[in-house]
């Protein structure tokens, strides 16, 4: 191969593959062309984030999946093994922070490498952080490398395995009238809207599903516990009776919980003994919060890996002022872990004082969202997402 990388290029493998912005596609209205010496791919158009709102990535897990074995088939190809290969893609923000995730990110799976190692050649470029799944200001910055980080450590504690990855059950059960459910930890934890009393098509647009939808799924799953943050839409009775534990801590939708609760919400997930499923109204806000603060006492996350990671697998999870809040809890839930681990028969116990300390105590004090939460939030979520996925 004598053709010299193209101007701007970002080299991932010497003379073998690159990743480049263009402006325009080498020809047009087409996802791959290939020159004597060169190939060039991109997924702009095939692979398309569902916002919420404002949100626009990244990408979530069947994506990167995908995109992968897109990636593994071309330098594979025989037909292309004397080719660059180029991953290009559009010059607006969104869709470069996408695609770098991309790519960074294959290196991590496919090559060993670290994320900071992956993402060295992109330090000199501006990417947009990640916005949260709201139609307002987000104040929280959500980098690629954070995700990237998320995704290393996810690897690390196998939480997911592309090897025997079910990109068809994932794509299947994300659908709103499937499920609507992520796993954010693979066989132990997963995600999902709340269950209502009847089979229905909501005033706000979306479709409803009762227990006895889960329930299959879940048995077959080893689920043993259901956790509900949410108000009371269904009879938790007939998941009992399926021989499936059920637990219940609400608080305000779209807030951040007292930590009393959040104490009580991460005991019973101790408790259990198999695989759990969490929800509040939309399986997002709650439930992103409580599943990352129990990622961070466990396996020591970050607030950003965690968040950045559970929106890879559950697109739109941790809002508004739970973002901030995650970090905020982060060294106590490190704490927390490292006491489980030196005396696990007492748990939570050596830290008796303050375990029922309200969220109040933290320094952002007053009658704000974090406390009062955001009214109608769930609704809103799960209605955009109804007209997201009928989109597809």
């Amino acid at each position: 191969m004598t053709e010299h990388p193209l101007k701007g290029s970002v080299e991932v493998l010497p003379q073998r593959l690159y990743f480049v912005v263009l402006r325009a596609p080498p020809r047009e209205n087409s996802s791959s062309h290939t020159t004597r010496s060169a190939h060039y791919f991109n997924i702009d158009n095939e692979l398309v984030y569902w916002n919420f709102f404002l949100d626009f990535g990244p990408l979530n897990l069947g994506q990167l999946y995908r995109f992968c074995t897109l990636l593994n088939s071309k330098m594979t190809d025989p037909k292309l093994s004397k080719k660059i290969i180029y991953f290009f893609c559009g010059a607006e923000g969104t869709k470069r922070a996408n695609a770098a995730m991309l790519i960074c990110s294959w290196q991590i799976l496919y090559m060993g490498r670290t994320p900071d190692e992956a993402y060295e050649e992109f330090r000199g470029a501006i990417f947009p952080p990640f916005h949260d799944a709201s139609p307002c200001v987000c104040t929280y910055k959500l980098s690629v490398l954070d995700c990237l980080r998320g995704l290393a450590k996810a690897k690390m504690y196998n939480f997911f395995n592309f090897e025997k990855f079910d990109v068809q059950e994932y794509e299947y059960f994300e659908q709103v009238e499937n499920g609507d459910l992520n796993w954010i930890i693979e066989n132990k934890i997963l995600a999902f809207a709340g269950p209502h009393y009847t089979n229905s098509l909501s005033k706000e647009g979306y479709r409803t599903l009762i227990p006895g939808d889960y329930i299959p799924y879940f048995k077959s799953k080893n689920v043993k516990l259901v956790i509900r943050l949410n108000k009371k839409y269904y009879d938790e009775v007939k998941f009992i009776d399926a021989g499936i534990n059920h637990f219940e801590q609400y608080y305000l939708d779209g807030s951040v919980p007292p930590k009393k609760i959040l104490k009580r919400i991460l005991r019973e997930m101790d408790k259990c003994d198999g695989a759990m499923a969490i929800h509040c109204k939309a399986g997002l806000g709650r439930t992103g919060t409580c599943i990352g603060a129990w990622m961070m006492k466990h396996y020591k996350f970050t607030a950003a890996e965690a968040i950045g990671w559970m929106r890879i697998c559950r697109p739109g999870s941790v809002i508004g002022p739970q973002q901030q809040f995650m970090k905020e809890i982060e060294q106590e839930m490190w704490h927390e872990g490292d006491i489980m681990k030196n005396k696990p028969s007492k748990g939570l116990s050596s830290r008796s004082n303050d375990a029922d300390e309200d969220v109040n105590t933290l320094s952002i004090r007053g009658n704000d969202e974090r406390f009062v939460g955001r009214v109608g939030q769930g609704d809103a979520l799960r209605a955009r997402r109804m007209v997201s996925t009928a989109q597809m």
